[in-house]
């Protein structure tokens, strides 16, 4: 079974314990390493390469903000999680624009970091449902752009992606390759100019492509 690399980042020792304390029952999980400052985590990145890294945002000399920007362009291959007590809307938005791959607060449950933490190293993007809430409220407040030339099926699969579907959960309800899911969402990708599912979730929720009810 392949483990997944964590490294922890956060200043309390005592948060950092906890995690650790349940992460270690996990057969598939093994913290790798674990920090209490931004600082401290780029000397630890020239050494390891975690699969996936969760930061709080508030650090006494670097933000999760910043070390989720810095590790997002430097190392494109590691995954985010903000697990932080700021749940309002600047602090959300700003982090998914650096390339997080989750945000959860930090009284969420031990269940839901765990499902977390197996959604976002399988390559999905994940938030709870206050975090989406506060992201679909966010979206739903901009203003409109005019949508680009999409046939029915790329309306569909991104309709699919908003709804939380992975890639072989779309292929089974379509009756399609993973690999033809996988060349729709690149052409959707070229076409509206985005780099991530979260960049498609927001376009699509931003321009009414996407059924919320």
């Amino acid at each position: 079974m392949d483990k997944i690399n964590i490294v922890l980042v956060d200043d309390h020792q005592m948060f950092r314990d906890g995690v650790k304390s349940v992460l270690s029952d996990e057969e598939n999980i093994e913290i790798t390493g674990e920090v209490g400052s931004g600082k401290d985590l780029y000397e630890l990145l020239e050494h390891i390469t975690p699969d996936l890294i969760i930061t709080d945002i508030s650090m006494p000399d670097i933000s999760g903000i910043e070390v989720a920007k810095y590790v997002t362009e430097k190392y494109p291959g590691i995954k985010i999680l903000i697990l932080s007590m700021h749940s309002n809307e600047e602090f959300i938005t700003k982090a998914l624009s650096v390339g997080a791959n989750g945000y959860l607060p930090k009284d969420t449950s031990m269940t839901e970091l765990l499902k977390a933490i197996n959604t976002i190293y399988k390559g999905d993007n994940y938030f709870n449902k206050s975090i989406s809430d506060t992201i679909l409220n966010s979206l739903m407040n901009k203003p409109k752009e005019e949508n680009k030339s999409l046939t029915k099926r790329e309306k569909e699969i991104i309709n699919l992606v908003v709804d939380g579907l992975s890639n072989k959960e779309i292929a089974d309800k379509l009756c399609i390759s993973i690999r033809t899911v996988d060349s729709h969402k690149n052409n959707i990708m070229q076409k509206l100019n985005l780099k991530s599912s979260v960049e498609l979730v927001k376009y699509a929720i931003k321009n009414n492509l996407a059924n919320l009810d």
